[in-house]
């Protein structure tokens, strides 16, 4: 049986700390932020990167560079047989395209996983790759696999201010404006490869109200039932806020485990602190 490794990059929420403690590897996503240049989770904490995001900092995301890639694969190929790399959707960055690009010349010892998932999903497609391995799939058949259940998921984010989006020209100033003096709360999606617009609410309570009866409905008319998926939450910068939203969800999913955790930074970075995320994701062994 090879020996595979398992590899990712930062967007899936995986930290340094817990990949090491998982067997993973995560490539850190950099930031450019005036003139120097952050990796998240190396010299960029998340707290860091909200005062810089709060004090008016201008960020952009950037991919990984090839170097960065090209030498995680070779250190890899040392110690394994097999390389799976699972990057953030194609549909958000060039990183996976450029990712495949660097992997054909390893003579398929390297396979990219484009499978259009990002931060909690991202997360859950990792560990189900971890436990492929385990279970013996080779690095073509997890590759597969991944990419068979790549529409498996869903995504709902409720944003707390249209700053952001507007400061990354997704919305112009004047509907930005029109949304803060009315207080819309707006509710974007990511369906396989993009981040989508919605539904608009007036209030948080009516915007939690339209996350969970569009994850229900997904759960029921798309994967399957309760029975077939897993459920996620995620939150950027307010964690009482992400505490009572998951109190909120485990009321609604009576006996459901909802893995929580803060929505990777380069989503973060285009809508803002103080958003909410409630996800899901079809178990791989219900397909």
């Amino acid at each position: 049986m090879s020996k595979i490794a398992i590899m990712t990059d930062s967007n899936s929420g995986i930290t340094q700390e817990e990949a090491k403690a998982l067997g993973i590897h995560v490539l850190p996503m950099p930031f450019l932020m005036g003139e120097e240049t952050f990796f998240e989770d190396i010299n960029l904490t998340q707290n860091e990167f909200y005062e810089k995001l709060k004090g008016g900092c201008s960020i952009s995301t950037s991919q990984p560079s090839p170097e960065s890639v090209l030498t995680m694969f070779d250190t890899l190929l040392r110690e394994y047989d097999e390389v799976v790399h699972i990057p953030m959707s194609s549909g958000l960055s060039g990183s996976c395209e450029t990712a495949y690009m660097l992997s054909q010349d390893y003579d398929g010892k390297v396979q990219v996983v484009n499978n259009q998932r990002i931060s909690v999903t991202l997360r859950q497609s990792v560990m189900e790759a971890m436990e492929l391995a385990q279970n013996g799939k080779t690095a073509v058949e997890i590759k597969e696999i991944l990419e068979q259940d790549k529409l498996n998921s869903s995504i709902y984010i409720m944003l707390d201010t249209l700053e952001y989006l507007k400061k990354g020209g997704r919305i112009t100033p004047a509907a930005a404006a029109l949304g803060t003096i009315l207080k819309l709360k707006p509710v974007l999606t990511i369906q396989g490869e993009k981040l989508d617009a919605f539904a608009k609410a007036r209030t948080s309570s009516q915007g939690k109200k339209i996350m969970i009866n569009a994850i229900k409905n997904d759960i029921e008319q798309r994967f399957g039932g309760m029975d077939k998926v897993r459920l996620q939450m995620a939150y950027t910068y307010d964690e009482a806020a992400a505490a009572q939203w998951k109190e909120e969800l485990e009321q609604e999913f009576k006996g459901m485990e909802i893995v929580a955790n803060p929505l990777s930074l380069s989503v973060a970075c285009h809508i803002g602190p103080g958003a909410l995320a409630v996800a899901c994701t079809k178990i791989l062994s219900a397909q």
